[in-house]
């Protein structure tokens, strides 16, 4: 899926968690940040920070990947 936006990152993880069954309380003791945080993320809030970001996709075997537009 191509992400243009905040937005589509957040639903993106929102749609992996769930895929997984884990509940953002789950991940949020797993990974040490906060339920706010990945509730935050998952609404598209346009200032998370973009090493939790990644990390949270990591832990949710995503991978991301950046390709120049040709």
């Amino acid at each position: 899926m191509k992400i243009k936006n905040a937005a589509d990152f957040g639903q993106i993880i929102r749609k992996r968690r769930r895929e997984l069954g884990y509940t953002q309380e789950f991940v949020a003791e797993f990974t040490g940040v906060s339920v706010t945080y990945i509730s935050q993320l998952e609404r598209g809030k346009k200032t998370a920070e973009i090493e939790k970001a990644i990390m949270l996709a990591n832990v949710l075997g995503l991978d991301l990947c950046i390709e120049k537009r040709g």
